[in-house]
C-alpha cells in the first residue's frame, strides 16, 4: 500500500493550486476566471501540458476544454497510472504524477453515469523520469492524531505506537521485527513484507519486561536477543528467545537496570549491551554461555562512555571492525575499535557530534550537529567498492529530534539524505508528507529504521505520526 497522498500534501497542494490557478488567470485571457460545469454535449479535448518530463508525486497542469469544475468526475491516467486529480477549473486540470507512469501517455474522461465523456488524449507524452521517494507503508491516523492499534492487512491496521527499532529476520529477509518503546503498548510487532501483514507475537508480559528497546539475532539466527529497560539492578538486562519454541519462551540473558540496547558481533558471535546508569558498555560471552552455562551476571565491563544517564545503542560494522555508540540523549556518536585478539572492542572516541550540543548542521566530526540520533544502519555505497575503498560502508541513522535521517561517511561526514522538506507549507522541520527525499518528505519523530539491501529499500518508523514509511527508487 502506497499512501502518496498524506495530511501535508492536502494543505501543500491546496496552496499550490491556489497560486497556480490565480497565476494562470492572470497570464492567460483564454481561460475564464468563472468555474463551468461539465457539458456531456461537447466533447472533452486536451491541448497542452507541463511540465513536459517529471516524476512521481510531481505537479502537473493540464490544459484542453471541457474538464468541468467536479475533480470527482474526473478520470485521469498518466502512463496507464491513474493520476490524483487535486483541482479543475473548466479548461485546466492540476494533478499528480503517478508513480511507473513509464509510458507517458496521458487520457482523461469525465462524466459520470450516461454522461460520460468519449476518453481525450494527446500525442504528445510525458517524459517520466524515475525518483526516490519516501511513502507510506502502512499505517493510519486521523486528522486528529488518533489512531487504533490492531493486527491485521497493511491497508488495516490501525497506527503504530512509537516503532522505534526494526530487526529483519536473517533467515526470512521479509519479516521485519519491530520494538514500540514505551511501558503502555510496548510489544513487538512483526511486519510480513511478503503478506503485507502486521501481528503481535511476542508481549511484554510474556518477559515481564519493562521497556524492550533493541532486538538482534545469534550469528546462526536460532536465537532472539531482546535488551530491556527497567530500574532496578536485579532486573532483565537482556532475554534470549529460541526460534525452536517460535520465539515464545524468553529466557533471562543478562541481569542489569537500564539497558538501551544489545549487539551481537558479526563475526565472533559475542554479546555487547550497554546500562543507562554510568554509561556502562558491557561484553558477555555467549560461546561460553551455550557450551557450559553463565549466570547472569557473568559479564564484563570493558568501559563507560561518559557519567550518569547516557542513553545510547550499539551498532557494529558489518566487517566487525568497529562499532558506532549512538549516544541518544547527548546528540553524538562514538566509534569503538575491535581488538581480534583480545575479543572486545577498544575504549571510545567521538566520530561526529558534540555531546550536550543538540543541533541541525551538517559537517565532517565535531562540527556536525545531531539532534537525538536513534537507529542506524550499514549501507554499502557502490562508489567505495569501485574506488577500491577498505570501508564501502556508510552509516545512515534517524534523528528523533531534527526529524530527518542522516548519513555518516567513514570518513566522519555528516549529511543530511532526507526530511526538513515541503519549506513552501510553513517552516516546520517536521510533519507528515510523502514525496522527494530533501525537497518534499517530511517525518516527525523517527526512531526505526532498517535497510533491504537486495531490494534497496530503507523502512523508517516514524513514531509521532504512528506510521511505518519507506524509501526506494520509484
Amino acid at each position: 500500500m502506497k499512501k502518496l497522498f498524506t495530511r501535508g500534501h492536502k494543505i501543500f497542494y491546496w496552496m499550490l493550486v491556489t497560486l497556480t490557478f490565480s497565476f494562470v488567470s492572470c497570464e492567460d485571457d483564454t481561460i475564464e476566471k468563472t468555474e463551468k460545469a461539465y457539458d456531456p454535449t461537447q466533447p472533452v479535448t486536451i491541448t497542452d501540458f507541463t511540465p513536459k518530463s517529471g516524476g512521481a508525486n510531481e505537479q502537473m497542469i493540464i490544459y484542453g476544454s471541457n474538464f468541468g469544475s467536479d475533480a470527482d468526475i474526473i478520470h485521469l491516467t498518466i502512463g496507464g497510472e491513474e493520476a490524483k486529480v487535486i483541482g479543475v477549473k473548466d479548461k485546466i486540470i492540476y494533478c499528480l504524477i503517478p508513480r511507473q507512469a513509464d509510458e507517458g501517455t496521458l487520457e482523461i474522461q469525465v462524466g459520470e453515469g450516461d454522461n460520460v465523456s468519449a476518453v481525450a488524449t494527446i500525442d504528445e507524452k510525458l517524459q517520466y523520469i524515475k525518483r526516490t521517494l519516501v511513502s507510506t507503508l502502512c499505517g493510519e491516523v486521523n486528522d486528529d492524531g488518533e489512531y487504533e492499534t490492531k493486527d491485521g492487512t497493511f491497508d488495516d491496521c490501525g497506527g503504530f505506537f512509537n516503532p522505534s527499532w526494526f530487526t529483519f529476520d536473517p533467515q526470512n529477509p521479509n519479516l521485519l521485527y519491530m520494538t514500540q518503546d514505551g511501558v503502555a503498548g510496548g510489544d513487538v510487532r512483526l511486519l510480513d513484507l511478503d503478506a503485507e501483514t502486521v501481528s503481535t507475537p511476542i508481549t511484554r508480559a510474556m518477559g515481564n519486561w519493562g521497556r524492550m528497546r533493541t532486538i538482534d539475532f545469534t550469528l546462526d539466527g536460532e536465537y532472539m536477543i531482546i535488551s530491556n529497560d527497567q530500574g532496578n539492578e536485579d532486573g532483565i538486562s537482556t532475554s534470549i528467545l529460541s526460534r525452536a519454541n517460535y520465539f515464545q519462551d524468553p529466557q533471562i540473558l543478562t541481569s542489569y537496570k537500564q539497558c538501551n540496547g544489545s549487539a551481537i558481533h558479526p563475526v565472533n558471535g559475542e554479546l555487547y549491551f550497554n546500562s543507562y546508569e554510568k554509561g556502562q558498555f558491557f561484553r558477555f560471552d555467549l560461546d561460553q554461555y551455550f557450551s557450559r552455562g553463565l549466570d547472569v551476571k557473568a559479564y564484563e565491563e570493558l568501559f563507560k562512555i561518559q557519567d550518569n544517564a547516557w542513553e545510547f545503542n550499539i551498532r557494529i560494522h558489518p566487517s566487525g571492525e568497529y562499532a558506532y555508540i549512538v549516544v541518544i540523549n547527548q546528540h553524538y556518536i562514538l566509534k569503538s575499535d575491535y581488538n581480534w585478539e583480545t575479543k572486545k572492542f577498544t575504549s571510545p572516541y567521538v566520530v561526529c557530534g558534540e555531546a550536550r550540543s543538540a543541533a541541525w548542521v551538517d559537517g565532517a566530526g565535531t562540527s556536525a550537529r545531531l539532534n537525538t540520533p536513534y537507529q542506524g544502519v550499514f549501507v554499502k555505497n557502490e562508489d567505495y567498492v569501485a574506488q577500491g575503498k577498505a570501508d564501502v560502508y556508510d552509516f545512515y541513522f534517524t534523528e528523533r529530534g531534527n526529524h530527518d535521517i542522516r548519513i555518516l561517511t567513514p570518513e566522519g561526514k555528516v549529511t543530511t539524505y532526507a526530511g526538513r522538506g515541503s519549506e513552501n507549507v510553513n517552516s516546520d522541520p517536521f510533519g507528515y508528507i510523502d514525496g522527494g527525499l530533501r525537497d518534499e518528505a517530511r517525518f516527525n519523530g523517527p526512531e526505526a529504521l532498517a535497510y533491504d539491501e537486495e531490494n534497496k529499500v530503507f523502512y523508517i518508523g516514524d513514531c509521532q505520526n504512528h506510521v511505518i514509511r519507506t524509501i526506494v527508487v520509484d
